[in-house]
């Protein structure tokens, strides 16, 4: 299946700005949904943005209709962990229920006549702790915060949809990351913080719980993912990960690498106000079904990822 016109709700995010860029190389008529109708610096210029909320159901269907497009996929989401838990309310709105708005309209335009593929962007955090390392698609859900609740809400009804008839697929992602990344996540806090040290523009790095495990990739990598599950013949739900984790402190410590300081304990402060209410030890995940069914793995190594994003901090020109 080639698309032909595609629908992106997040375009705005490093995995929507990637995906557009993909999809528009491959001859691909891109719109998307934004708050705005202003898409970030990242976003191509050929991408065709309506301003509009996925939560605002009855305008969201009436485009969606309108456009019908053969490819739908659902980036939107309040990305944050640590904000769902002060918002929980938007949080269910937006990464579940919007979601589901999403999936009735995609089975509205099938109905139509479109033979349209969905696609769903689901979080390793549907798994919560897990009793079991690493994670497949077969792994219990058991989320232990308003992110994962919401996330899994939204994974399992696409297994519905797709029940029902409609191509869709639901990537269950691990973290992954990219200069794209927004600066109020860990990981791009601690390169930009990093490559602030090395210019001599600020003297410590702050964190919250150093020992937290995760398994890390390059954004592009989980964005081909996406593209390849979007042209499988049959759809599925897959697990997207390296297979190897790394903690908070490995991540610290490639970063200040990159910068050439290797005693970096000494520009690091622990700030126990900074850890989340409840965060999972370790994420893990088992990609063999991509591997399998869709011929996906990963191409950039850790040490590589952490890398490139200092890079991009130190020279963001």
């Amino acid at each position: 299946m080639t698309a032909r016109r595609a629908l992106i709700t997040g375009v705005s995010g490093q995995d929507g700005s990637y995906l557009a860029e993909r999809l528009l190389d491959e001859g691909v008529e891109v719109h998307a949904i934004s708050l705005h109708d202003e898409a970030s610096e990242h976003v191509p210029a050929d991408v065709e943005m309506h301003a509009g909320d996925i939560t605002d159901v009855e305008h969201t269907r009436a485009l969606t209709l309108a456009l019908k497009p053969d490819l739908i996929v659902n980036l939107a989401a309040v990305s944050s962990v640590a904000r769902s838990w002060h918002e929980p309310e938007l949080v269910s709105q937006v990464n579940g229920a919007a979601a589901v708005a999403m999936l009735e309209t995609a089975f509205l335009v099938r109905e139509r006549g479109t033979d349209v593929r969905f696609l769903q962007a689901s979080s390793a955090e549907i798994f919560g702790e897990p009793s079991i390392s690493p994670q497949h698609e077969d792994t219990a859900i058991a989320p232990v915060n308003p992110y994962g609740v919401a996330k899994a809400y939204a994974h399992l009804m696409t297994g519905v949809y797709r029940t029902r008839g409609l191509h869709a697929s639901s990537l269950i992602l691990y973290n992954h990351e990219s200069p794209r990344r927004p600066p109020q996540f860990v990981t791009r806090k601690i390169t930009s913080t990093v490559a602030a040290i090395a210019n001599g523009t600020a003297d410590e790095l702050v964190l919250g719980n150093l020992d937290v495990r995760r398994d890390w990739g390059w954004a592009p990598d989980y964005v081909d993912a996406l593209t390849r599950a979007a042209a499988a013949d049959q759809p599925g739900d897959y697990v997207i990960a390296t297979g190897v984790t790394h903690t908070i402190r490995d991540f610290v410590a490639a970063a200040f690498a990159h910068v050439g300081i290797a005693d970096w304990e000494r520009l690091v402060r622990v700030d126990a106000a900074l850890a989340r209410p409840a965060d999972a030890a370790a994420q893990q995940g088992d990609a063999t079904k991509a591997r399998t069914h869709l011929g996906w793995r990963p191409t950039v190594g850790f040490d590589e990822i952490v890398a490139r994003m200092v890079a991009a901090d130190l020279d963001p020109s």
